[in-house]
């Protein structure tokens, strides 16, 4: 009988990929479904499109009357794309997007029927609450939640329906998503960032963080997936054992692109293009089967914006192809995982990138005042950085193939590491002239020329810079980008209010030159900063031990990472800088908990799934046919059978003890799962979980895949790693 998998490996072969994308100027269709500065001012009146211009650049309010004239031409530029409904497009705790679709049509009380969407369904609307994750912040039976128009990442139609991103609160005023938060960072940091560029420039009036985001991910054939429940409820494989090619001849790294993958490909960046995401890059990543594409960057709310959305149209655009997308963070084991690299940097209205150094030794100074700030922050907050990445999913890809480890550490490079160690040596108070030509010429002047060949990356950094951004490479793949802004750009907010403080403190009272203030405040940052500087294997036992002499935190777990949230310090920072509340930020704590344990709860139940439903009944099947085997060769050759069915035995007998292994090994992790089940207090069940039933997991793995090497193929019931991991 054709079991789940030989019916996979029949549906999955020989059929024709869908053609990639007809070829075109990208730019002459990029943006059409959005509506944009080019579509507001076709739709627009003047009044309205001031009002717009306003609230997205000064963040000022739109009051009803501009938002039903808003609404008006928003609803005839959406029905003229083809929509038919509209929805308020936001990011709850979930980590993901959700939408509640509402049609454009209405009756009038004589029953004549209309398309009708004005300023109240523009700028607000009232989505039950009462499903979302919350950590607390409302009651179950509490369902009211209000979501808002955010201005400043602009409206667009996907399929037939108009998305305005929002905000999402509680009847009280707290955030219940992500994006809420990340708009108030990125307001601290713009505020605190501005003040400090205008010592260079005083023409600054606005800072705006960037992010370009590095999506990794899997493509594996849909029929094949199918029959892997684990791949179909977790998002990875639970068992399986490594293919005996994997990435060792490292020939799949920006090799020829696999047909199937490339006709995908296509098909989203078309898709993309429209949407006004500005997808760039593609290229076979390290492990077989994984893929990375890369945007241009763009002003940070609304690259987490596109990168969710990217996602949602990963997803189906797979489909149409017969795939599946995979973003864990650890899909197959013994080969890489996926992250999302996120580069930041802060730009200023009129262009210039605070982070890339400039002709002159003023713009070096500049770019020298925004590095060592960033790092400064880090080293302060080095602890809240670990608690971005953590997760359930990502603990499995973190510290292991090609990921960066649980320490956090700054890579700059020896030679700036060299510019470091100069400034440091600059003498305390008032500079002399010979000095001052020193620092300016010798040192600050020459920047631009060390870093062009400074383009090395130590792959091992959680937070390297690169040339004009920082990188941080913790993140994970399926991770919401909106959690590390927030965290990144708060504290860097912070770090640069302290710098104004400490710089006009130097000059109004100690009489010192702007440039001698400057230089005197980042001397002593650099003294401070010194321990977060590696540039060193990440990897090392030795980085491990110095790690410790440096006081560098290190958690070995998401739940004491996660506690970092709510540290004393991350409290304080977050309620300085109008980022978030305490219970904010303790909500958010018990939810990214709750995640933790639910999703290793759902693991140890497929686990059980898969062991007693398909591991063991495929074991039995196989141990049953070499009995009969063994019998047959007894009854014709009687007692000489036991010289050469020895082989047959000691299978039949190690089949048994993987069995007897398995079963032991589920039935201790069920009992281990329901005991954690009874802790009420979120903390201390998270901790069980990892403790206590997550060990499980290995073993149990160990003895499957030992089983799959014994089992005949044939009989083997769960697409294999050599089959997932050849899409051609």
């Amino acid at each position: 009988m054709e079991n789940n998998r030989t019916a996979a490996l029949r549906d999955s072969q020989g059929r024709t990929p869908i053609s990639v994308v007809e070829s075109g100027r990208r730019s002459e269709v990029f943006g059409r479904h959005v509506f944009n500065d080019r579509m507001m001012l076709q739709y627009l009146t003047a009044d309205a499109l001031k009002s717009v211009r306003a609230a997205i650049d000064a963040n000022k309010k739109i009051d009803r009357k501009m938002a039903d004239q808003v609404a008006e031409a928003m609803k005839a530029w959406a029905i003229s794309m083809g929509a038919t409904h509209y929805t308020h497009w936001f990011q709850p705790l979930t980590g993901a997007t959700a939408e509640k679709h509402d049609a454009f049509f209405d009756l009038l009380p004589d029953g004549t029927a209309l398309e009708k969407f004005g300023g109240g369904q523009l700028v607000q609307q009232e989505p039950d609450a009462s499903s979302f994750p919350s950590g607390g912040l409302r009651n179950t039976f509490e369902a009211r939640g209000y979501t808002a128009w955010d201005p400043t990442s602009p409206a667009f139609v996907y399929g037939t329906t108009l998305c305005i991103p929002t905000v999402f609160v509680s009847y009280t005023g707290e955030a219940l998503d992500n994006k809420a938060p990340l708009l108030r960072a990125l307001h601290a940091v713009d505020r605190a960032a501005t003040e400090v560029a205008r010592y260079f420039d005083k023409n600054v009036n606005k800072v705006q963080a960037t992010l370009g985001w590095e999506q990794e991910y899997f493509l594996v054939d849909k029929a094949l997936l199918n029959s892997r429940p684990d791949l179909l409820l977790t998002g990875r494989t639970l068992v399986g054992r490594t293919a005996a090619k994997g990435q060792q001849l490292g020939d799949h790294y920006f090799g020829v692109i696999p047909e199937r993958a490339l006709a995908f490909m296509g098909d989203l960046e078309k898709e993309c293009t429209q949407l006004g995401i500005p997808v760039k890059t593609r290229h076979n990543e390290v492990a077989p089967n994984q893929f990375e594409l890369a945007p241009v960057f763009e002003e940070a709310n609304l690259a987490v914006d596109h990168n969710l959305l990217l996602m949602d149209i990963m997803h189906k655009i797979a489909n149409k192809h017969h795939l599946k997308v995979l973003f864990h963070e650890k899909p197959f084991a013994g080969i890489n995982g996926s992250g999302k690299h996120n580069n930041w940097s802060l730009c200023t209205d009129g262009g210039v990138n605070l982070l890339s150094p400039g002709s002159t030794p003023m713009k070096n100074l500049q770019f020298l005042t925004f590095f060592i700030n960033t790092i400064k922050a880090v080293n302060t907050y080095e602890a809240l950085l670990n608690s971005v990445s953590a997760s359930a999913s990502n603990e499995h890809r973190i510290g292991a193939n090609e990921a960066p480890p649980a320490i956090f550490s700054v890579f700059v490079g020896a030679q700036l590491n060299q510019v470091l160690d100069e400034l440091e040596g600059v003498s305390k108070g008032k500079l002399s002239p010979q000095e001052k030509t020193q620092l300016k010429l010798n040192v600050v002047g020459k920047i631009p020329e060390i870093l062009l060949d400074n383009t090395d990356r130590n792959r091992t950094s959680p937070f390297a810079f690169t040339g004009n951004k920082f990188e941080m490479r913790g993140i994970g793949s399926k991770a919401n980008c909106a959690k590390p802004m927030t965290v990144l750009n708060t504290m860097v907010a912070k770090q640069l209010k302290e710098f104004k403080k400490e710089v006009d403190v130097l000059i109004n009272k100690k009489n010192l030159k702007k440039d001698e203030a400057i230089f005197n405040v980042l001397r002593e940052y650099i003294k401070d900063s010194k321990r977060i500087r590696f540039d060193g294997d990440g990897y090392s036992a030795e980085w491990k031990n110095e790690a410790k002499k440096r006081k560098l935190s290190h958690p070995t777990s998401t739940p004491e990472a996660l506690r970092n949230m709510v540290s004393k310090e991350a409290l304080s920072l977050f309620a300085e800088m109008d980022v978030m509340s305490e219970t904010e930020v303790m909500a958010r704590y018990k939810v990214e908990l709750d995640d933790y344990t639910m999703r290793l709860q759902i693991e140890g139940r497929v686990y059980s799934e898969l062991v007693y439903a398909h591991i063991i009944p495929a074991a039995i099947a196989y141990q049953n046919r070499l009995l009969e085997n063994v019998g047959g060769l007894k009854e014709v050759y009687g007692a000489a059978h036991k010289s050469f069915s020895e082989g047959q035995l000691t299978m039949i007998e190690d089949i048994a003890g993987h069995i007897t292994e398995l079963k032991k090994n589920v039935d201790a992790m069920n009992d281990a799962r329901k005991k954690c089940n009874g802790i009420a207090d979120s903390k201390k069940k998270a901790v069980a979980y990892g403790e206590d039933v997550k060990p499980y997991f290995e073993v149990i793995r160990l003895h499957a895949d030992k089983l799959e090497k014994l089992v005949d193929d044939r009989l083997w019931p769960l697409a294999k790693y050599r089959e997932l991991l050849l899409l051609k």
